[in-house]
């Protein structure tokens, strides 16, 4: 399971991509089904679902967020010396960690759902119901985030890969058939909206337990298979429960601090738009309403392609452990090099293409909904798609360098900047809605630049600007216009968004791939480390673009 060896930084784009494209697809899903769930609730019930949401991902990442990534490290970090008994006791007393925090967690929010309403979420009337059911689903992920941390740390993706997709599929069909019968069922009820939240958070517990039982059953393979390294291993003293737990807690507190401190963003948003627009005299449905655009309409599209370099992040991790215990620096710098220039080579073009297609994209996906406000928060906010998939990247190069503290400390930085731009826009100015979009730009912005310093001073490490930033920019920008044109002319001769959408579309894939390539952004043996590169690197032979040799 995993290569033992792995000198080019091919191995890991290439795990790297089959998580990738997992969560594309899980996106993708995630997209659709919120669509129909999203006409069914109503833009309130999507606000109450957000708010529902902010308080598990804040206690799932308080109890186990940080677990896969820090299994990952922990277990590919003694693999790499072949110390197979002291990285599967690590991978069990991490297990043990997470049943332990995972359970005591769910039970806060299950029997303390109540009073998290009324401290934090009272404008939202009846968000207690869907936490409820989220409650198991915190000790689900838990341990299933152990299990996946495992296999990324033995150097495959495809474990978490398949899970994600069962677990989103079965996600999507209970959440869309579960908010439709709660809301028959509730009818009468006085938070109506509240139920329906409800039926899309069954889903999600649905959609964990599914997904566990499929990684249960392939732990079950794979257990033989670890105990054969272990019979093999050699080490003459394995570590004792104690170290191992000291270990656990070294690498686990600062991943999940940083996570922690993220996702504190979305709750301060919340908190702040709720406490100065009810200031100033808005009514608590159009506040929660406006939250439900910001969080389906703006937040959920922009998420899609950040998937990406989440998946790049991940991948990367147990590969540069192994170059940087070997000390191999110049490793680290190639594989640090290609994954940020395959982010930016897909996050340019996303965003330009979020920001010239916002409004019938809303309009596709949303029909029924306010798609004048969420297309213009799309157009004004889509630009943070860069910067968050540059921030992710980099943070997982500072953890796997050992420096685990600073995307802790980078992130409590921007986050006080943070609050002070949100807080002085709402506050005064009349943007009401649009400071959280401002401010989910500057907030990675912020992030990027702290990481980019300390790269530069503990691991000597410059970032090329030219071909991985300029090139993405220049060719996004004159696809944005093709784009745009195409669109807007089979519109105004067919007046049906899908037929003018699709098109638009393709003929944006085709430009930028002609444009990266001409203006000499990938070259063919950076292509040919690309997933399915030299099928890529064939078309582009055939349109003449890349130089032979």
């Amino acid at each position: 399971m995993g290569s033992s060896k792995e000198n080019t930084t091919g191995g890991f784009l290439k795990q790297g991509s089959i998580l990738a494209i997992a969560s594309i697809m899980v996106r993708v899903i995630g997209m659709i089904y919120r669509i129909p769930m999203a006409n069914i609730i109503g833009d309130e019930g999507n606000g109450i679902y957000s708010a529902a949401y902010e308080i598990y991902n804040i206690l799932l990442i308080i109890s186990s967020y940080g677990m896969p990534m820090a299994v990952s490290k922990m277990v590919s970090a003694r693999c790499a010396q072949k110390r197979y008994k002291n990285a599967y006791k690590i991978f069990r007393y991490s297990m043990l960690v997470s049943v332990i925090t995972g359970g005591s967690a769910a039970l806060f929010v299950y029997f303390g759902a109540d009073w998290l309403e009324r401290q934090f979420f009272s404008k939202y009337n009846g968000v207690s119901i869907p936490l409820k059911i989220l409650a198991p689903t915190i000790f689900i992920v838990a341990i299933m985030g152990t299990l996946r941390g495992l296999f990324q740390g033995r150097k495959t993706m495809l474990p978490t890969a398949v899970s994600q997709i069962f677990e989103q599929v079965v996600n999507a069909f209970v959440s869309v058939t579960a908010a439709y019968f709660f809301m028959r069922a509730h009818s009468a009820s006085g938070k109506l909206p509240a139920w329906g939240a409800a039926g899309g958070t069954l889903g999600t517990c649905a959609g964990a337990a599914v997904a566990f039982v499929i990684l249960v059953f392939i732990y079950m393979g794979y257990r033989p298979v670890m105990k054969k390294q272990e019979s093999r291993d050699r080490t003459a003293r394995t570590i004792s429960s104690t170290q191992s737990l000291k270990i656990i807690a070294i690498t686990v507190i600062p991943i999940i601090l940083s996570q922690t401190v993220y996702q504190l963003s979305g709750i301060v948003d919340v908190t702040l738009f709720n406490g100065v627009m009810g200031m100033k005299g808005i009514p608590d449905k159009v506040v929660s309403t406006m939250q439900g655009i910001y969080s389906t309409k703006y937040r959920l599209l922009v998420n899609v392609p950040v998937a990406v370099s989440t998946a790049i992040a991940s991948s990367m991790i147990p590969s540069l452990v192994t170059s940087f215990a070997s000390g191999e620096t110049g490793s680290v710098k190639d594989k640090v090099s290609m994954a940020v220039k395959f982010n930016m080579i897909i996050a340019f073009p996303s965003a330009m293409g979020l920001s010239v297609l916002a409004e019938p994209v809303i309009r596709l996906l949303f029909p029924s909904s306010d798609y004048k406000t969420g297309g213009l928060m799309l157009i004004t906010g889509s630009v943070c798609i860069i910067f968050y998939a540059l921030s992710t990247v980099t943070n997982g190069v500072l953890q796997s360098i050992d420096k685990m503290g600073l995307p802790v400390i980078h992130s409590l930085i921007s986050l006080v900047v943070h609050i002070g731009i949100v807080a002085g826009l709402l506050l005064w100015t009349d943007m009401g809605v649009f400071a959280l979009v401002a401010g989910n730009v500057t907030y990675p912005v912020l992030v990027c630049i702290l990481n980019g310093m300390s790269l530069k001073k503990y691991l000597g490490y410059e970032q090329e600007v030219t071909r991985t930033f300029c090139v993405p920019l220049i060719a996004s920008f004159i696809m944005g216009i093709v784009t745009f044109v195409i669109y807007y002319l089979l519109f105004m001769l067919t007046h049906k968004i899908y037929v003018a959408i699709l098109p638009a579309v393709a003929a944006a894939v085709f430009v930028y791939f002609i444009l990266v390539i001409k203006l000499q952004g990938l070259n063919r043996h950076e292509l040919y480390e690309f997933p399915m590169g030299r099928r890529l690197s064939v078309v582009a032979d055939k349109l003449h673009l890349l130089k032979k040799g």
